[in-house]
Order: structure tokens, then C-alpha cells, then sequence
């Protein structure tokens, strides 16, 4: 009963989020012509200077190497999400140590309400996107064995959209 009022909850959140960021999601000709050439394999490509393209992993989810101040990491694209969520283990590497009173926001996963040490990330990279300033939460252990690229990453891009199978990303 418990996992249900958690999905309830948060299905409720992405409702009230989601409008928001419906202008960014809209399709658009231009990405349709572009991810009609894109290769099915399950990986990133780059088509332009400024433009992801994403094909999904075989689980279905969008996954993508990245870059957090020069050091490398895995994301999962997660447009529910609201800040980038970095496990406590990839902190550590990228040298972010927060210490027990740092965790003092609160976010609701799907996991159940975790506390969050939020940081601010000097830079993020995701193949040629580059965004400066952008804020993370450094999930406690336990709490997700995944990074997050939520839409303190996303809604600063100029858009962001899911067309033809594939996610598109466009600085």
C-alpha cells in the first residue's frame, strides 16, 4: 500500500511539473528529420555542434556519459526529476564530501522522502552541451545507485524532446 501512495504522490508532482515544461517537449519537424537518419543503436550521437540525440538503451531508458567539472559520469535522463542527483559514491569521486548536516533538503523519490544535500556543479557536459552553475542533489547511500540528469540540466537547454524514439537535446 505503501509503494502505491508513493506513486500516486509522485505521479500527482510530475502533473504539476510537467506543464511547465510542455513548450520543451513539443515536436518539432526539424528534430523529426533529423532522428529520421539517426542510427537505431542504443548509444549518443552527436548530428551538430549543439544537438544530442539520444537513442534508448536496451531497457528502453535514456542513459548518457557525461562530464561533471571535467570528470567523467553516467546519467540516466530523468525529465521527473528536478535537480541532477548524484549518488554520495560519484560525489566522493568528483569530490564533492558533504558532511551528515548538509543533508538537510528534502525530495521524494520513488523509493519513498530521502534528505539531499544540495551542491552547485561548476560545470556539466553531455557530449557538446556545456551549461555553467548548475544545481545537484547528492543522494545519501541507498537512496539510488543511478546519477540523474533532472531538469536542473534540462529546462536551461533550448529545448528538449522525445521524437521518433529518441530523445533530443539542443543547446
Amino acid at each position: 500500500m505503501r509503494t502505491v501512495i508513493v506513486i500516486a504522490v509522485a505521479a500527482l508532482i510530475a502533473c504539476a511539473i510537467v506543464p511547465r515544461y510542455a513548450e520543451q517537449l513539443s515536436t518539432r519537424h526539424a528534430a523529426s528529420a533529423v532522428l529520421a537518419h539517426a542510427d537505431a543503436a542504443p548509444q549518443t550521437s552527436t548530428s551538430s555542434s549543439r544537438t544530442v540525440v539520444i537513442a534508448p538503451s536496451r531497457d528502453g531508458h535514456f542513459r548518457v556519459n557525461g562530464r561533471i567539472n571535467g570528470r567523467p559520469i553516467d546519467f540516466l535522463v530523468d525529465t521527473g526529476a528536478t535537480n541532477i542527483a548524484i549518488t554520495q559514491r560519484d560525489a566522493a569521486m568528483l569530490g564533492i564530501h558533504p558532511t551528515e548536516r548538509d543533508y538537510v533538503g528534502m525530495v521524494r523519490t520513488a523509493n519513498g522522502t530521502v534528505r539531499v544535500a544540495r551542491v552547485q556543479l561548476g560545470t556539466v557536459e553531455i557530449d557538446d552541451l556545456l551549461l555553467h552553475n548548475v544545481i545537484a542533489n547528492v543522494m545519501p547511500p541507498g537512496a539510488s545507485n543511478v546519477n540523474l540528469l533532472g531538469l536542473s540540466f534540462l529546462s536551461r537547454l533550448r529545448r528538449f524532446e522525445y521524437a521518433d524514439g529518441r530523445l533530443v537535446l539542443e543547446q
